[in-house]
C-alpha cells in the first residue's frame, strides 16, 4: 500500500525561492557588466592586469550563466 502524506514536505518557503531568483539574476547582471568592461579594455590595461588576450576571449565566450 502507497503512504500518502497529507503535510507539506520541509523546504523553502515561496518567499524565499523569490530571494534565491533576485540573487541569481543580480549575479547574472553582474557578470554581464564585467565581461563588458573586460570587453573594452585595451591590450596596455590588460597587460597591468595580468589577463592574456586568450584569457580575455574565454571569459568574453561563457555565457552569462557560467
Amino acid at each position: 500500500m502507497e503512504r500518502i502524506i497529507t503535510r507539506p514536505l520541509a523546504g523553502p518557503q515561496p518567499a524565499e525561492h523569490w530571494r534565491e531568483l533576485r540573487l541569481l539574476l543580480r549575479l547574472w547582471r553582474q557578470r554581464s557588466r564585467t565581461r563588458r568592461q573586460l570587453a573594452a579594455l585595451d591590450e596596455h590595461l590588460l597587460a597591468d592586469a595580468g589577463i592574456s588576450s586568450s584569457e580575455r576571449i574565454e571569459e568574453l565566450n561563457k555565457p552569462f550563466w557560467r
